[in-house]
């Protein structure tokens, strides 16, 4: 096991063509170890370079209407008066 930090996307890169051949390394073996370090390395260098913030909450609810085939009439049920939907829904 020689596993390095990741600094750059070569280093990046590198991490994760090991890590797809160790990918299917059994726990407990030093492969299984190699791959649980090699998977926090390589996510904390994503969540450095690549941060995902906070999605809106109107844009998570569009989304899953979306994924859900739902209009906005189906939600009076959860949240009430059809106006209030409207009101929620055009939020920015």
């Amino acid at each position: 096991m020689n596993i390095k930090p990741v600094r750059n996307e070569a280093d990046y890169q590198k991490a994760l063509e090991r890590l797809e051949i160790i990918f299917e390394a059994k726990i407990g073996t030093d492969e299984g170890d190699e791959l649980e370090i090699l998977a926090i390395v390589i996510d904390n260098y994503e969540n450095e370079k690549f941060p995902i913030g906070m999605p809106y909450p109107i844009s998570v609810i569009n989304f899953n209407m979306e994924q859900m085939s739902l209009k906005q009439k189906d939600l009076v049920e959860m949240f009430g008066f059809k106006s209030r939907v409207s009101e929620i829904m055009n939020k920015k």
